[in-house]
């Protein structure tokens, strides 16, 4: 059996199951991505000048979009060895990655996207293992 991998992943938090003829591996990736920070301690400041104390909205975009861009870098790292990919999870995370495998020239091994709640690390496990189980892996 050549190594598949099914991935569920949001903003936060990766999870790798990697199938091969060793046997099942579960590996987690935490991204430490804040979506907004607002204001200081969610309280709203009597000076005069809050705003100087809070980053540029621009400015916050483009370091979440940064950080998120090597979040999804070492994700594809870890699904390098892999030739089929099913990718889940809920939000627009699994969309920005396949947008950015198909960037890299790897769409190709991505088999399926779908949807999916949040979900325990053996459901992952279990999911992935249906799916590739009623494949025919080629490579």
């Amino acid at each position: 059996m050549k190594t598949v991998a099914g991935l569920w992943i949001d903003h936060r938090k990766a999870i790798i199951v990697m199938l091969s003829d060793k046997g099942e591996t579960i590996s987690h990736l935490f991204s430490n991505v804040e979506k907004q920070h607002g204001r200081l301690g969610g309280k709203r400041s009597t000076t005069s000048f809050e705003s100087q104390l809070i980053k540029a909205d621009d400015r916050q975009q483009r370091e979440f979009t940064k950080h998120l861009k090597d979040y999804y870098q070492e994700v594809l790292s870890y699904l390098s060895n892999a030739i089929s990919v099913l990718v889940f999870g809920p939000g627009e995370a699994k969309g920005e990655l396949i947008k950015l495998m198909e960037q890299n020239n790897h769409s190709d091994r991505v088999v399926v996207m779908e949807s999916a709640d949040k979900m325990t690390d053996r459901q992952i496990a279990a999911k992935v293992n249906h799916y590739f189980s009623n494949q025919t892996i080629k490579g």
